[in-house]
């Protein structure tokens, strides 16, 4: 047997080592379920998600109403699966607010250094000194209530992580032999960036993308529910929620569908990105993790 073939055999693809984790591959089949709930959605809804109808209000789980109706009379599987599309939308458009500010400064910040990097790291303790929920809310009071809104100062909120997970990641890599010596073979500055330094960060901050995905779509759907984020009719899962914890006594089924909906979405997400911190981890990789 050749030496290349032990090695093949003991350093197994990273598709392969992902298949092996468990967690991951609950992550996957979570989100893969929402993915394609969400790209059917208009095939898969049986009425319209905004449509009243009072004569039908309230109307428990059957065969007619899979979730019920709600305070209105609209079908809420109808309202849930069209909220899902809702919900990418959020984790899309955070994400990359966030992380377009944060990779900038944090990558200033980390090759720069001096007083570039100072200013950086000021500002982001600035924002460090308030909870991002309560900073987000606070925006969200000052733009007014609406989605675009709540989706933009959640990611004003969360720019600080980017920027100091980057900054951290480029100290690291920017010292490295290999950096070194492109440097010294003329290599620019921009090239330096571009080719050797920033592609050697991605890996810590996928992960990081992979688990504020749920955790945006958690605080936009928070912001909703104290009437801050999704203003009614919209079919965005945190209102909902909000609108139906009046009925959850009598008519459970309004608030918990929707709810479980956010709650398998965001857990989608965190078993992934911890799957991917476990691969990419040394210190983790080879473990079986939950």
């Amino acid at each position: 047997m050749s030496a290349v073939s032990i090695v093949a055999r003991r350093s197994p693809s990273f598709w392969g080592r992902l298949r092996h984790n468990v967690g991951a591959m609950l992550g996957v089949a979570l989100l893969a379920v929402v993915v394609i709930v969400a790209l059917v959605a208009p095939f898969v809804a049986p009425y319209d998600p905004y449509k009243l109808d009072i004569m039908n209000k309230f109307l428990p789980p059957s065969s007619v109403n899979i979730m019920g109706t709600d305070d209105l009379g609209r079908d809420v599987f109808s309202r849930v699966v069209i909220g899902s599309r809702i919900s990418f939308q959020v984790a899309a458009e955070v994400l990359l607010i966030a992380a377009s500010i944060g990779i900038v400064l944090g990558a200033l910040a980390g090759y720069w250094g001096g007083l570039i990097d100072e200013a950086i790291m000021r500002l982001a303790d600035i924002f460090f000194a308030f909870p991002s929920f309560l900073l987000a809310m606070a925006v969200v009071a000052a733009l007014g209530p609406g989605i675009e809104n709540a989706i933009l100062a959640i990611g004003i909120a969360w720019w600080p992580r980017y920027a100091r997970l980057l900054r951290a990641q480029v100290l690291s890599v920017r010292a490295r032999p290999f950096v070194e010596a492109a440097r010294s073979l003329g290599a620019s500055n921009l090239r330096l960036m571009a080719v050797h330094v920033l592609p050697n960060c991605l890996a810590p901050l996928i992960i990081q993308v992979t688990m504020d995905a749920g955790a945006a779509i958690l605080t936009t759907a928070g912001l909703s529910f104290v009437g801050l984020g999704a203003v009614p009719p919209m079919a965005e899962w945190g209102s909902m929620v909000a609108q139906g914890r009046s009925y959850i006594t009598n008519y459970w089924w309004i608030p918990t569908f929707p709810g479980l909906a956010i709650a398998l979405t965001v857990a989608g997400y965190m078993f992934l990105g911890d799957g991917l911190r476990d691969l990419w981890d040394p210190q983790l990789r080879g473990k079986v993790r939950f």
